[in-house]
């Protein structure tokens, strides 16, 4: 295998533009659920690291090829694929060592993605709003406290938590029950064909936001794909005051 750049692994999204009229939110919707890696924080270069940083400690390397296998997937399925060429290591173990080097990555600081703190506090009070991630909910909540957009979720859904992550449709079923919508009259926004393929497969709307190169959201199912969360947000709903970002 070659190894790669953690930081650079993801590379540059590939420019898109969403089908149709112009999408913006809420619209018809009754509640927006949104994933949070690539999404709402810029954390994706994070998991590169850690995940980097938990393969040297075994006398591998991160490559691209992990890169894209791992996206929008859940711990359980990323240790595995590492587990598989490690010899004697526990996937259990390789678990637990990598959501401890995420807190640390969590705690050190996280960047909003463009767009979302001004999102999130648009539709906040008019709509649902839900997290839904294959994350740990401690280090989705971590992560979203670190921004500052903790309280703005009414819901937070982990698939983690719940056993089954992305792409089987459970988080986004969670999401909406708890918020008290049919799946119908939801929308998510998702960066990986994994989560457009839960988020579809559900029964809600899903717009797609590509955080890195190559990765065919429109492919994967979704209705709408755009270049940023900023796209999103009606002409003069934006809030004056900036997210907050560490």
């Amino acid at each position: 295998m070659t190894s790669a750049d953690p930081d650079a692994a993801r590379g540059a999204p590939t420019p898109v533009r969403g089908r149709g009229a112009p999408f913006t939110l809420p619209g018809r919707f009754r509640a927006v659920v949104f994933d949070m890696d690539g999404v709402l924080v810029d954390s994706e270069p994070l998991w590169a690291r850690a995940e980097a940083l938990l393969l040297a400690r075994h006398g591998d390397r991160f490559t691209r090829e992990d890169a894209v296998a791992t996206h929008g997937r859940s711990i359980e399925a990323s240790v595995a694929i590492y587990a598989s060429r490690l010899d004697g290591v526990d996937p259990a173990d390789l678990r637990a060592e990598l959501i401890e080097l995420m807190r640390l990555q969590y705690a050190a600081g996280v960047a909003l993605r463009p767009g979302a703190g001004a999102l999130a506090r648009s539709l906040h009070g008019r709509v649902g709003l839900a997290v839904a991630s294959n994350t740990d909910g401690e280090l989705v909540r971590l992560a979203l406290g670190q921004v500052g957009l903790l309280e703005s979720f009414g819901v937070i859904v982990s698939g983690a938590d719940l056993g089954r992550a992305k792409p089987d449709p459970a988080v986004y079923l969670a999401a909406c029950d708890r918020l008290g919508v049919e799946p119908r009259d939801g929308v998510a926004i998702e960066d990986s064909p994994a989560g457009v393929q839960a988020a579809k497969a559900a029964g809600l709307t899903c717009i797609g936001i590509p955080e890195r190169k190559g990765v065919d959201l429109a492919g994967a199912g979704a209705d709408v794909v755009v270049a940023s969360l900023s796209d999103l947000i009606p002409s003069g709903r934006a809030p004056g005051r900036r997210g907050r970002t560490t």
